[in-house]
């Protein structure tokens, strides 16, 4: 996925389109997530770390509580009329 996510936001710049540089970002934030959530359970599981599972679930709920906030005052990683690079992921 991360893999992908480069792709897309590289094409999104050769297009100059901003939906797709999204679009991008989006899939490497999911995959971001994932792994918090894997590493969760994987801990959980084996290690028996019960307090990691609910730690890696406030850890979801805060990137997406920023996400929010960022979407709702229309923020975003390139936002119109702004550079698009990759300092923003």
């Amino acid at each position: 996925m991360p893999l992908l996510s480069t792709a897309q936001r590289r094409t999104g710049r050769a297009l100059h389109s901003n939906a797709v540089v999204a679009d991008g970002t989006q899939t490497l934030l999911c995959t971001y997530l994932s792994a918090v959530l894997l590493a969760g359970l994987i801990l959980n599981a084996t290690v028996g770390w019960f307090w990691v599972d609910p730690l890696a679930a406030l850890v979801i709920a805060a990137v997406a509580v920023r996400e929010g906030i960022q979407a709702w005052q229309g923020k975003g990683c390139c936002a119109p009329g702004t550079a698009c690079d990759d300092s923003c992921c």
